[in-house]
C-alpha cells in the first residue's frame, strides 16, 4: 500500500490518479475530507503529517509513503524525525519527499527551515528515500485565476524576469516512478520545466488559451508584498520576491531530471495553461 498525504492538492490529486491507474493499493490522506467518489484501490483518510499519533494508524501495512508539506511548512512542532520513526516503525521501506530547489540555491532562507529538517530526517530515516527539488509551480499562476476571469488582466512584479516553472504533473509522474519502481533510492532530482518564462510570457500563454488578449499590468515590489501578505507569512515574503525578482543563476538553469527520469520533455506552461484554461474562463 502507498500513503499519499497532500492528496486533494495540485501534485497529490494527480499523483493518486495516477497510482490508481496503475492498480496500486492506495491510502490519499489530507487534513480535510476527500472525495466522495475515489478511484478504484483508493481510499482516503483525514490525517496531519504534523501530528505523528493521527499518522500511526494510517501507515500500518504501508509500504511506501509520499511526503508533501502545505501548510505545515511553516508549521513548528513535533520534530519530523518522530513522523519517520513511526513510518519505519509502522513497516514503511520507502518515503518520497517534495522538497525545494531552495534548499539548493538558499540553504539558509528561513521560510524552509521546517523543509530542510524534513529533508534531514528523511535522509537521516534509514528509510529509502527520494527527494523531489522542484522549481516554482506552473499552478502558482492559479493566484491570477479571478482576475483573468473578471477583468482579463493579470496583475504581477518581475514582469519580464525569468524562471524554469514545473508542471506539478510532472512532479506527480516522478513522485509516481520513485514510489513504484526500483532504481530511484538515494537520488535527488531537480524538477524544472522545459524553458525560462516570465510573467508577462505566462500571461500571453493563458490568452493563447483562451483565445481572447488579457491584459498584464506589473506591480512594484511594495504593492507585490501588500498582495502576498493577504495568505502568506510575513518571514516568507521577502526570499520570494528575491528569488522572483533577482533570482540566482542556479534558478534559473533547467534541469534534465525530468526527462531522464520519463523520458520525455518536461511539460511546458503553454500545455499546463491549455490544460487549465477553464480556471481562467
Amino acid at each position: 500500500m502507498i500513503v499519499v498525504t497532500g492528496a486533494t492538492g495540485n501534485i497529490g490529486r494527480t499523483l493518486v490518479e495516477r497510482l490508481a491507474a496503475a492498480g496500486q493499493e492506495t491510502l490519499a490522506l489530507s487534513r480535510r475530507p476527500g472525495p466522495s467518489e475515489a478511484p478504484a484501490g483508493v481510499r482516503y483518510a483525514q490525517a496531519d503529517i504534523g501530528d505523528s499519533a493521527s499518522m500511526r494508524p494510517v501507515l500500518e501495512g504501508a509500504d511506501a509513503l509520499f511526503l508533501l508539506l502545505g501548510g505545515e511548512l511553516n508549521m513548528r512542532g513535533e520534530p519530523a524525525s518522530e513522523l519517520l520513526e513511526v513510518a519505519r516503525s509502522a513497516g514503511v521501506g520507502r518515503v518520497v519527499l517534495v522538497s525545494s530547489q531552495i534548499n539548493r540555491t538558499r540553504p539558509e532562507a528561513p521560510s524552509h527551515a521546517r523543509l530542510r529538517e524534513f529533508e534531514a530526517a528523511v535522509r537521516d530515516s534509514g528509510l529509502e528515500f527520494t527527494v523531489l527539488r522542484p522549481a516554482g509551480f506552473a499552478s502558482n499562476a492559479f493566484a491570477w485565476a479571478e482576475p483573468v476571469r473578471v477583468k482579463r488582466t493579470v496583475f504581477a512584479p518581475f514582469a519580464d524576469v525569468a524562471l524554469p516553472v514545473v508542471d506539478p504533473a510532472d512532479i506527480a509522474e516522478i513522485a509516481a516512478a520513485a514510489l513504484c519502481e526500483d532504481g530511484h533510492a538515494g537520488r535527488t532530482y531537480e524538477l524544472t520545466g522545459p524553458e525560462t518564462i516570465s510573467p508577462r510570457r505566462q500571461t500571453e500563454a493563458i490568452a493563447e488559451a483562451l483565445g481572447e488578449e488579457v491584459a498584464f499590468v506589473e506591480l512594484s515590489r511594495e504593492e507585490a508584498h501588500a498582495h502576498l501578505a493577504q495568505f502568506m507569512p510575513e518571514e516568507a515574503i521577502g526570499g520570494t520576491l528575491d528569488i522572483l525578482g533577482a533570482p540566482l543563476p542556479a534558478e534559473q538553469e533547467i534541469s534534465p531530471d525530468i526527462e531522464r527520469v520519463l523520458g520525455r520533455p518536461a511539460g511546458s506552461f503553454g500545455a499546463w495553461a491549455g490544460r487549465n484554461v477553464p480556471a481562467f474562463r
